[in-house]
Formats: structure tokens, sequence, C-alpha cells
């Protein structure tokens, strides 16, 4: 991997985490549990939590610890329509393309 790669790499993982931090509120929100009880899971306060979910204020533990709660079915559809929202714009290969370039018969 050369300099300029790796570069890129760590952008990209960088942008990942903002991305995660800026939607965390709403991660929750898909994920269906109540504030109450990530706050609990979490150690902080029904008050505290809401200033850090709505100042978007999380350290990295507590995002850690919020995104293994909410790892549910709901949240990897809502993260997979973004992903696809995201890129719902690039540039594609049909079926017979693929296998073309794959060299597949």
């Amino acid at each position: 991997m050369n300099t300029n790669s790796a570069s890129v790499m760590i952008i990209e993982i960088v942008n990942n985490y903002e991305q995660l931090v800026m939607n965390i509120g709403k991660l929750i929100d898909v994920s269906g549990y109540r504030n109450d009880y990530i706050a609990k899971k979490l150690g902080l306060t029904n008050v505290n939590f809401s200033a850090k979910k709505n100042r978007k204020t999380f350290t990295l533990e507590e995002i850690k610890k919020i995104a293994s709660i909410i790892d549910n079915e709901d949240v990897n559809d809502y993260l997979m329509l973004q992903q696809m929202e995201a890129r719902k714009n690039d540039e594609t290969l049909s079926h017979d393309e693929l296998y073309q370039a794959m060299g597949w018969k």
C-alpha cells in the first residue's frame, strides 16, 4: 500500500466515524430502544444522555457501547438504505457487462 492510498483510507475511516457521530441520534431512534434504556446501559442520567445526544458529544467509548446496544435488523436496514441512497448515481454495470468484465461464460 502506498502512502497516497493509506491517506485515502484514513480519510475514509475518519469520514465514516464522523458520519456515525453525526447520525447516532437517528440510529438510536431507528433502533427502537428508548433513550432511558440506553442511558442506563451507559451509566448516564437521562438528562445527561439527552444532552449528549442532542449535542453529538458522546465519547468514543460511549459510541462503541451505543453501537453494540442498538445493533439490530432495523438499524442495519437503515444503514443499508443510506448507503444505497448515497450510491444511487454511481456508475453501474449490467449483468452482461459484469460477466464480460469477469471473463465468465
